[in-house]
């Protein structure tokens, strides 16, 4: 079995991967991501586009661990935002950070919108946590797939494991089109980490 590459990032970056920031920034996410003493698990794909499910998210401290590493790895992470966010002056800094902005109301529903921002850029990996609260949800929220299979992009399953304080990528999920399907098979790769809150992760139940 080949052993996986554990580092404090990954190298080489795929240069399908959409860039941002600078060797400041780039940096001062290093930095911080030594002082918190955590490491990467895995390698990115080489795509241009990419949904990046994150799970499982049980606390505030999960993006207080991913932003440096977003950071060190000058990644342009894209994400969901309601367009009556983006106003003046805050409308060019939340684009510039990776915004998408997005009406719930529209016809055809956010699949189509975001499916029609994948068209219009060359490289884009939109971020997204499934479950869509830190609290113990339910069910995951299924937008993701929706979104994924309407912009015909895989889906690249990004963990936090807080007992041993890594981000794992573990796979990259193709969509079937059977919602049900895809949400068990993702939950099931997901259910092996542990948010830093584990009580408020969504139980795994293996039908099979």
């Amino acid at each position: 079995m080949t052993a996986v590459k554990k580092t404090t990032i990954p190298t080489p970056l795929p240069e399908e991967m959409p860039r941002s920031g600078n060797w400041l920034t780039q940096g001062i996410g290093l930095l911080i991501v030594k002082a918190l003493g955590w490491r990467f698990d895995g390698e990115f794909p080489p795509e241009k586009k990419l949904m990046v499910a994150l799970a499982p998210h049980t606390s505030n401290w999960d993006f207080v661990v991913a932003m440096p590493f977003i950071m060190a790895l000058k990644l342009k992470a894209s994400w969901l935002m309601k367009k009556e966010a983006f106003f003046f002056p805050f409308k060019g800094l939340f684009q510039w950070l990776g915004g998408i902005p997005t009406d719930r109301s529209a016809a055809g529903g956010m699949a189509k919108q975001v499916a029609s921002q994948f068209k219009k850029n060359e490289k884009m990996w939109v971020a997204i946590t499934p479950e869509g609260t830190r609290k113990k949800a339910t069910k995951w929220k299924n937008g993701f797939l929706r979104i994924a299979h309407a912009s015909n992009v895989p889906i690249l399953l990004v963990a936090w494991d807080f007992p041993t304080k890594r981000i794992c990528i573990d796979s990259v999920y193709k969509t079937t089109g059977n919602l049900e399907v895809d949400m068990h098979e993702i939950q099931r790769r997901f259910s092996k980490y542990r948010g830093r809150n584990p009580e408020n992760q969504t139980d795994f139940v293996d039908a099979g």
